[in-house]
């Protein structure tokens, strides 16, 4: 799973580059806050393994006008450092390796 360059951002944790996306418009789910905000990230400098991180807050675009703080570079890197002190090596392929910030739900409907 590659990230898709447009609309990626670059990040330096710990001198190591790395690329990450939000999605622009929230998924069907997320926009009805029925799912959080999620992002992806990956090494900028060869293919391995992404992250894909499930935030615990609503996606910005969600259609009911819910709160939703953004996604700082800060908490990306906050997340990178999680995810690698949890067992993501960015550099092997394989699936993608997921890190659930999540509440057990956003909303009431479901």
């Amino acid at each position: 799973m590659a990230l898709v360059r447009k609309g990626s951002r670059r990040i330096v944790v710990d001198g190591v580059t790395y690329r990450w996306r939000l999605r622009r418009r929230p998924t069907y789910s997320q926009a009805l806050c029925w799912s959080p905000c999620t992002y992806a990230v990956e090494r900028a400098d060869r293919n391995g393994t992404t992250l894909v991180v499930t935030t615990d807050r609503p996606h910005p675009g969600n259609r009911l006008g819910r709160p939703a703080a953004p996604v700082l570079p800060a908490d990306v890197a906050q997340h990178i450092r999680t995810a690698l002190a949890r067992g993501w090596t960015p550099t092997r392929p394989g699936p993608p390796f997921g890190l659930d910030l999540s509440p057990t739900t956003l909303s009431s409907h479901h």
